[in-house]
Formats: C-alpha cells, structure tokens, sequence
C-alpha cells in the first residue's frame, strides 16, 4: 500500500510592525541611513531640557530673592557705600557674549555632524565646545580680577552692605557658570563618543545662554546700586 507524504505548510514571514527602517530592519532596528548614531539626537526623551528648565525657575528665585533683599537693604540703610565699579567687569560681560555665539556655532555644526558621522571632522562642534568653555573660563577668572580689584580699594565681604552684595551676587553666578562649564565637558565627552543627542546639547545650551542674559541683568543692578 502505498504512503502519501504531504508537503509541509509555507509559513509565510510576519510583516515587522512599522515597516522597514532606514537601516534594514524593523521598527527595532534604530541604526540610521548614514550609520550614523548621532542622526538619533531627535528622538531621545525631553527629560534634560525639563531639568534644565527647572533649574533655571529655581535659579531666578534665588536671584530674584537677592534682588528684593539689596534693594530693601539699599533704601533703608544709611552706611551704603558707593564705590568704584570694576573695570574688568566690562570686559567680563563681552567674553560671556562671545562665549554664546561660540556655542551657537557649535549647536550649528552639530546639526551637519550627526549626519555625516565622525568621518567629517571638519564638521565637528568640538572646536566651538572648547572655545566656548575656554572663554568661561576666562569669565570666571575676570571675575576673580574684579574681587581683587575691590580688595584694592578696602572692601572686603563685610566692610559694607554694598560690598557684600556685589560679592554674594557676583560669587554665586560664578558658581552657576562653573556648573554650566561642568555640562559642557559633559557634552564634549558625549560627542567624542559619538553618543551625543540632540536634546543634550539643547539642554546645556540653554542654561549657558540664562547665565548669560543673568549676568547682564546682575551686571546693570551693581552698575545702578553699587
């Protein structure tokens, strides 16, 4: 008696959902076109821009809370003292401008960057993230010229109400800048890994450029009060 032997059933394969990617696979393969894994900046989570936000609402409190006390302490006291306004404090204020539009380029650049990978270093916003920290730091040191500067005249934190307020204020914004700096190596690591994203960037950005507009604001007070 003969033996039928059916053929085994085609199984045909299961469509992947979302189609096919850019990089040859599914909705789970997330390489990009180029290969590059820069090009994923955009779709990484907002949770540092939402820190950063948050940090710059609790940072305008605080100095907003100094400003209420210096200009009470000013209108009711009578041992305020004027004294002369630091002249490195000019210079200060350029170099945190130019410190912004070096990390604009760098945001600028990095846009070309993550599309063309590590293989086009002339492309790299590296260059702009040290120029941009080197000038912070040349803020943070102007800063420090300018307490000297005050020293030279005989005030010191407690000589005078006036005095201690332009070193409170000016102090703690230059905490703030170092932390600021402390984000962008951060970021410079990123990018030298090639694992930076995009929302990183945007995120040390913006806190670098708040202390910069809080420097002019802190800048116009002491030139007014002080």
């Amino acid at each position: 008696m003969a033996t039928t032997v059916h053929e085994p059933p085609k199984i045909k394969p299961r469509a992947r959902k979302g189609g096919t990617g850019s990089g040859g696979g599914g909705w789970r393969d997330r390489t990009p076109r180029g290969g590059s894994v820069l090009a994923l900046g955009d779709r990484s989570p907002a949770a540092s821009k939402t820190g950063v936000w948050v940090g710059i609402a609790a940072i305008t409190m605080s100095f907003a809370a100094l400003t209420s006390a210096l200009v009470v302490r000013q209108g009711s006291a009578t041992d305020w003292r004027h004294f002369t306004f630091p002249s490195i404090l000019y210079l200060n204020s350029l170099v945190l401008l130019a410190s912004s539009f070096t990390l604009e380029f760098a945001r600028r650049r990095f846009a070309r960057f993550a599309i063309l990978g590590p293989d086009e270093p002339s492309t790299s916003p590296l260059r702009w993230l040290h120029a941009t920290l080197a000038l912070g730091l040349l803020f943070v040191g102007g800063q420090y010229v300018a307490w000297v500067q005050l020293r030279s005249q005989g005030l010191y934190l407690a000589t005078n109400p006036s005095s201690s307020f332009f070193y409170v204020l000016t102090a703690v914004h230059a905490l703030h800048v170092l932390g600021g700096m402390g984000g962008l190596i951060y970021v410079s690591s990123k990018l030298r890994r090639s694992v930076l994203r995009k929302n990183t960037l945007d995120a040390a950005s913006h806190y670098w450029h708040f202390m910069d507009i809080l420097w002019l604001y802190l800048f116009l007070l002491l030139w007014m009060k002080v």
